[in-house]
């Protein structure tokens, strides 16, 4: 028996219940793993509220993507991994099948990858997800290079923090966004070159006087809804605008006819394109684990709830406060 966060209805974060549940032997191509930390993201607060691009089949339901923790079995067919070495759980499988709330836990031996020395398991759990979504939309994607301006909305969440630091081992110039001048200076602290307080100043204006009038070539939204269209005011022609969330909860035009029809793209980006790719997940782990080695990526975790107290590290993320990771130690 395992310790278990599972939900047996769609709901806020009091439906979390933790459980003692039976945990199976690892079959072909899988892994145990004893967990140590799990980090949160908003993707599993969405599914636990039944507003996810996918819904549980059956309840209950276990949840969970991003963890860290010890390899203890090895399933039939595993290589290039080893009873009691350290490993991060990342983000390449549905919550259907897998899940990792849990003291103990099944997954895809796709989706664990060897944690770098010095690497501890709080941070094991907070920077995949992070990392990944960034480098795979910014760099496998949209080939971002030196010089490249990127607007980064939702700039103090730990996939916008992770950009940052992304964009200036490139070179290129970050420009966080965040709604209110609270968190400026933690922003610029970070790593951005530049904050725009989207509640107080004109979004796209702004961006175009920061660059000169040419605009972003990339666009990093978590947020969505109608404020595409300013982000899509500020793009430079031939630029991307990545949606990756949708935090608005509001519905998402298509602004380009409106706005005279400008040479830019508009694309979803989830980082299952890079986690279900081995030559993608190859190269983003290679860079990711440099990144860490040499200091220049640094995870921000904002606090640490036990397992037992999810639900409220649940509502602790929903309040939107937090300036990087929320992790869950087991």
């Amino acid at each position: 028996m395992a310790k278990t966060v599972r939900f047996h209805e769609y709901g806020g974060p009091e439906v979390l219940t933790v459980e003692d549940v039976p945990v199976g032997e690892p079959g072909p191509g899988e892994v145990l793993v004893r967990i140590e930390a799990v980090g949160l993201n908003r993707a599993e607060a969405l599914y636990r509220a039944g507003h996810y691009i996918e819904k549980a089949r059956a309840f209950p339901a276990g949840l969970g993507a991003e963890a860290a923790g010890t390899v203890e079995a090895l399933g039939e067919g595993v290589t290039g991994l080893t009873e009691g070495q350290s490993v991060s759980v990342i983000p390449s499988f549905s919550q259907n099948d897998y899940a990792v709330y849990a003291e103990r836990a099944v997954v895809p031996a796709s989706a664990v990858l060897d944690r770098p020395e010095g690497v501890d398991a709080v941070t094991g759990a907070a920077v995949w997800m992070p990392y990944l979504t960034a480098y795979g939309a910014l760099v496998q994607v949209g080939g971002m290079r030196p010089g490249d301006t990127a607007v980064l909305t939702a700039a103090s969440s730990s996939v916008g923090l992770a950009a940052i630091q992304i964009a200036n081992r490139l070179g290129a110039v970050p420009i966080a966004v965040t709604r209110t001048s609270a968190k400026k200076d933690a922003l610029l602290e970070a790593g951005a070159a530049h904050v725009i307080a989207s509640e107080e100043v004109d979004l796209a204006e702004a961006v175009l006087d920061l660059t000169g009038g040419r605009g972003a070539r990339f666009a990093f939204d978590a947020v969505a809804g109608p404020g595409v269209a300013d982000l899509v005011r500020a793009s430079a022609p031939g630029a991307t605008v990545f949606l990756y969330g949708s935090l608005s909860g509001k519905p998402t035009p298509f602004p380009l006819f409106e706005l005279g029809m400008p040479a830019v793209s508009m694309r979803t980006f989830l980082v299952h394109e890079t986690t279900r790719s081995p030559r993608r997940l190859r190269e983003a782990e290679a860079f990711i684990a440099s990144g860490l080695r040499s200091g220049a990526f640094t995870p921000k975790v904002d606090r640490t709830f036990a397992l037992d107290d999810i639900a409220e590290a649940h509502r602790y993320l929903e309040r939107g406060n937090q300036i990087g990771k929320i992790v869950a130690t087991v």
